[in-house]
């Protein structure tokens, strides 16, 4: 399967701060995800810190469809953090040849813009995983705007390279 792209963004009307607060707990994370997904944390974990070790795996992460169906697993692994602005998570992940997720929070006048930068390969499906990949940080987006209250942005269009 060739490297599939999509960006995803949407503007919600609260601080950097709060938007980058959500987006990098756990609270905040499983929200976005529910019920398509349920991720699995550490007991205790809270969120990802500032003090995030980069290109070493923060932890072991299952993901469950419908919460239910074990579907994937990951090491969580962050390859850059600008705390308040942007991550990049790029974990090895049993379904992808490779991965990258990109996290960019802007402040803009009426509030703040969430761009969703995503990079991947499939190991199996491709099209099939592709399709599933856009369609699930659709409803990620739409559970960010619905949770600081405004209606999610339609993503752009992706491509296949």
């Amino acid at each position: 399967m060739s490297t599939v792209r999509h960006t995803f963004k949407t503007t919600v009307p609260a601080s950097s701060e709060e938007v980058w607060a959500w987006s990098t707990s756990i609270k905040g994370i499983k929200a976005e995800m529910w019920p398509v997904l349920k991720i699995t944390f550490p007991k205790g974990m809270t969120h990802i810190g500032e003090d995030t070790t980069l290109d070493k795996p923060l932890c072991r992460c299952q993901f469950l469809l419908l919460g239910l169906f074990p579907i994937d697993m990951s090491k969580l692994t962050f390859a850059e953090l600008e705390p308040g602005r942007r991550f990049v998570e790029q974990s090895p992940l049993l379904s992808m040849r490779s991965w990258r997720h990109e996290r960019i929070v802007t402040p803009t006048a009426g509030g703040t813009l969430v761009t969703d930068n995503l990079t991947f390969r499939p190991r199996v499906a491709g099209p099939i995983v592709g399709w599933f990949v856009k369609k699930f940080f659709e409803h990620r987006h739409a559970v960010l705007a619905k949770s600081f209250g405004t209606v999610a942005t339609k993503a752009a269009p992706g491509h296949v390279v």
